[in-house]
């Protein structure tokens, strides 16, 4: 096992992996930008090294300098979380060039699986039904314009490279097409460094439904079912819950043997997630694969009863997968909703600033993954995530009753949250009835029925 590790990330995934690290004796390195001095997992980790300025390209995106700390730290390995460099392959390369484990796959899978067109030709490949589109990525107008006729309208237009919800434009026409596949490009190049995009029928209001994957290196590939993603607003999810109450057992079985099947033919190690849109006659269509930790592991976890960022520290030191999670079934059901520093009634404009108070909900089957505190100053730099709230239960009435009931008592003032959307959610019968898809958020924020319930945090600023 690795003696010290070092967490090329920050905020609430860093904290994870640091609190996972201690759980197996393992010392950490954080590593922060200037204006994450104060952040939780600088305060929480073994040992921490500054690396550059607040913008993620003068430090999170630097390999150089994560490289130079991991030497002066001396480190057995790196742990690049969630975005950032975590799907970065020439990082991967790199680790190892430098002879530290890299908690993740390997460099030929990441580049197999992290081109989302070159992802679909291996799906092909192993017989994994996708969304009709094009062969390979468009470069010219005219050629994507005959592309998207050909494939028949609405299309959407997507970056090889990247993910949550960038470099992504639906076009409904020819004449709003040209526009919207020049806005991915320009969007993709700015997000990712790499304009290239590709084309694909566009699925209306389908199931986001993805398949978590875990892989070690002695050929073991198991799937540790679904998570509906589909409560998303701007192609960004909001609410993800495990199971999907879409699934049938026939449906799982597929879907799943289809995820392991496409994982093993590209020899993929450690954890990753297929991604699914299944439309409402319960078809299904590989999209992409995320090869790397996701943001809702979590509810994974909680349902199948096991350490996902464990397992991904173990399979990288060269361990089996553990017996528990190789024979893992689920026992419970999950919800979990992203808190983001963002304010709903304003179109979800961010709301960086310093958090007067915070106090985040407890009780049975509810968890709470967070670098937020009292006094701490969410940067504008990043992402706005600031904490995911999950509610775990027997079943789903009674996990969503639970949810609502922990959002009803978690205070955050100073800042603007999304904390009163979700609990607007919760209360809507549509969700309450499983009855949602991709379009889920925008028909119920155009409802005249819909409102933002005030939460108690919310009635104090």
């Amino acid at each position: 096992m690795f003696e010290k590790v070092l967490i090329a990330n920050r905020g609430e995934i860093a904290l994870r992996v640091i609190r996972a690290c201690r759980e197996l004796g393992i010392r950490t390195l954080a590593i922060y930008s200037e204006a994450d001095v104060d952040s939780l997992h600088v305060q929480l980790a073994d040992e921490s090294i500054c690396i550059g300025a607040p913008p993620s390209s003068e430090s999170y995106l630097k390999i150089d300098r994560i490289m130079s700390a991991a030497e002066v730290g001396d480190v057995d390995a790196i742990h690049p979380g969630y975005g950032f460099l975590a799907e970065n392959a020439h990082f991967a390369e790199v680790c190892e060039s430098c002879n530290i484990h890299f908690i993740g796959p390997p460099a030929r899978a990441m580049r197999a699986m992290g081109d989302k067109n070159l992802a679909r030709q291996f799906a092909r490949k192993a017989g994994v039904p996708v969304t009709p589109g094009s062969d390979g990525v468009v470069t010219e107008e005219t050629e994507a314009l005959k592309v998207a006729k050909k494939v028949g309208f609405p299309v959407m237009i997507k970056a090889v490279a990247g993910g949550g919800g960038r470099g992504m434009r639906v076009a409904h026409n020819d004449a709003s097409f040209l526009p919207a596949f020049h806005a991915a490009r320009m969007e993709a190049d700015k997000a990712f460094g790499n304009s290239d995009v590709y084309i694909e029928k566009l699925i209306v209001n389908p199931h986001h439904i993805e398949f978590q994957i875990v892989a070690d290196k002695h050929g073991h590939v198991v799937h540790l079912g679904e998570r509906d993603c589909s409560i998303q607003r701007r192609n960004q999810k909001v609410i993800e819950e495990c199971p999907s109450p879409l699934m049938t057992e026939g449906l799982r079985k597929k879907m799943g043997h289809a995820s392991v099947k496409l994982a093993q033919s590209v020899g993929y190690q450690n954890a990753g997630t297929m991604e699914f849109l299944v439309d409402s006659s319960g078809h299904f269509y590989f999209m992409e694969m995320n090869t790397r930790i996701q943001v809702e592991h979590t509810i994974t976890e909680e349902v199948y009863g096991c350490d996902l960022v464990k397992e991904q520290i173990r399979i990288a030191a060269g361990e089996r997968l553990s017996p528990h999670v190789a024979r893992a079934s689920p026992r419970l059901h999950a919800i979990q909703c992203r808190i983001n520093a963002e304010d709903p009634a304003k179109n979800f404009q961010s709301s960086p600033g310093r958090i007067a108070f915070y106090y985040a909900p407890g009780g049975r089957g509810i968890r709470v993954d967070s670098h937020a505190y009292t006094g701490y100053v969410v940067p504008p730099y990043y992402d706005s995530l600031i904490a995911k709230l999950i509610a775990v239960g027997a079943s789903r009435r009674s996990t969503i009753d639970r949810m609502r009931r922990a959002l009803d008592e978690y205070y955050i003032t100073g800042i603007k949250t999304t904390v009163g959307f979700h609990g607007a959610i919760m209360r809507s019968m549509e969700f309450r009835e499983g009855k949602y898809d991709t379009g889920f958020v925008e028909r119920l924020m155009n409802s005249d029925k819909f409102e933002l319930i005030a939460t108690p945090g919310r009635l104090h600023e």
